[in-house]
């Protein structure tokens, strides 16, 4: 487990360090319940679009700029595809980010240009899979048939975000 990113480190100090030690299939988060897994994937639709509405603030470009849309567009439909599901099963869904990403995102604001859309793309990559390997991992636990369509749905999108991130990221090296 890693100490989240500055939470006593300088600005940027612990972004490096977190990225570059990260699990690169990310560990797959258990959910013991629907309503667990409901809460973690609205985080993590939240999350992409928090962060890819920054890096459109910051005025990023070409191929990071396209990723960054789509990120907002896919992810915001996810979420209002399982706002129905959810609430047939009295579950809340969170509109923002995870403590995670609040503590790590004033870190990813300082930054600007190259330095910005670097971290940004490494950070999906890091997201993409864990959320993938989460929705994998819950498909097969789910006994909802309509989170079960639902994750059916939402993997392949993930997994091509993911595949997206990878190519961007291997451009900027």
């Amino acid at each position: 487990v890693h100490a989240r990113a500055g939470a006593m480190a300088p600005a940027g100090a612990g972004m490096d360090h977190a990225m570059a030690t990260a699990d690169p299939k990310g560990p797959t988060a258990p959910h013991a319940t629907d309503a667990e897994f409901m809460q973690s994937a609205a985080h993590s639709d939240q999350n992409e679009i928090q962060l890819s509405k920054m890096a459109l603030a910051k005025g990023v470009s070409g191929e990071v700029k396209t990723y960054a849309d789509k990120m907002i567009a896919d992810h915001t439909k996810s979420t209002a595809n399982l706002k129905p599901i959810a609430a047939k099963a009295g579950v809340t869904l969170p509109t923002d980010m995870d403590a995670d990403h609040q503590a790590m995102a004033p870190q990813l604001e300082k930054l600007s240009g190259k330095e910005f859309e670097s971290k940004y793309v490494a950070q999906m990559v890091i997201d993409h899979q864990k959320t993938a390997n989460t929705l994998a991992a819950h498909k097969t636990m789910t006994k909802d048939a309509a989170l079960g369509n639902w994750i059916s749905t939402t993997l392949p999108v993930v997994e091509e975000h993911l595949g997206m991130a990878h190519k961007d990221a291997s451009m900027k090296m």
